[in-house]
């Protein structure tokens, strides 16, 4: 069992004003809608000319990332409030920084915007379902979706006016106003980045002490896995004979987890559960770190995809 800091983490709530946590649901929104202004109808056709490639990226966000999540959380020992912070990122859809590492890696970016825009429709659903299903089977975390009483249909509801609502409208715009959609959309994108970074570190900083105390087991939970779920990426593709550019997607695809959004969900409906809100927050920070690495790494090895043709390919 990895040892917790000074006191329980479990005991730590992250404090944020309400006009703070409205601030958060509306660059959620944002980023919703930056990543519906670079997809298209078009975009969900990819199912039918990638089949494979993309059964493998949702089949391994959806099912097999949670599944291992929670194998993990019980080998680490971890507190509850860290193990469900953990199934909360593994349950997320991926964030549009997926499709900007796939780019740099020289991976197949049209697969990895269309996965992008599947998982979010899907996540929609499944996201609720996901972790109301892994956190009550957790021995100590189900304590926690007890005492909060987590409702999935609630839960759904937020998803809709987070994920869908801005969703819709972006794919809608992209549709009838693909110019305006074009020249608006990489500002949009800058945004919300920023702004999301921002308001992770204003809550970084305005819960100093806390993270302080708590950081090293935050640290080594997220490094451990986020180190698996980009593992189990390019496993799984591998696995399937995924051509390395269509594998360097699918990594992204299941490596990088909108942690805004497990942060919003956190202070919605746990009230900022200190590991909850901790990993997520965390998590946003490494990832891209994490992420960045690789991808420079991979845009520097054969395989990929050469920057003109960087469109679909057989899976």
């Amino acid at each position: 069992m990895l040892p917790l800091g000074a006191g329980s983490i479990d005991d730590v709530t992250l404090n944020f004003s309400e006009a703070s946590l409205l601030v958060l649901g509306f660059v959620l929104a944002i980023i919703m809608f930056g990543i519906a202004l670079d997809t298209k109808v078009d975009d969900f056709r990819e199912v039918t000319r990638l089949p494979k490639a993309m059964a493998v990226g949702i089949a391994a966000q959806f099912i097999a990332l949670p599944a291992i999540t929670f194998l993990l959380t019980l080998l680490l020992g971890v507190g509850p409030s860290i193990a469900l912070g953990m199934i909360l990122v593994a349950c997320c859809p991926p964030g549009n920084i997926s499709n900007v590492l796939t780019y740099r890696a020289r991976g197949n970016v049209a697969l990895s915007v269309s996965m992008t825009a599947i998982s979010n429709l899907l996540a929609i659903f499944l996201m609720p379902l996901n972790i109301a299903f892994w956190g009550s089977l957790h021995p100590e975390a189900s304590a926690v979706l007890e005492a909060v009483n987590l409702n999935p249909l609630e839960l759904l509801g937020e998803m809709a006016l987070i994920i869908a609502v801005p969703f819709a409208i972006g794919i809608s715009i992209a549709e009838r106003r693909p110019e305006f959609a074009a020249r608006t959309q990489p500002w949009v994108k800058r945004f919300s980045l920023i702004a999301l970074l921002v308001f992770v570190l204003i809550a970084f900083f305005s819960n100093f002490a806390n993270f302080k105390d708590h950081i090293a087991i935050v640290a080594v939970a997220v490094f451990l896995h986020d180190s698996i779920a980009l593992a189990l990426g390019y496993g799984i593709a591998s696995s399937f004979r995924l051509r390395e550019y269509n594998r360097r997607a699918v990594t992204f695809e299941v490596g990088v987890r909108n942690a805004g959004l497990a942060l919003g969900i956190v202070f919605a409906f746990f009230d900022g559960l200190g590991g909850m809100a901790m990993v997520a927050g965390w998590w946003g920070i490494w990832d891209i770190i994490a992420g960045l690495t690789l991808a420079s790494w991979w845009a520097r090895r054969p395989g990929g995809r050469e920057p003109a043709a960087a469109g679909a390919g057989a899976g």
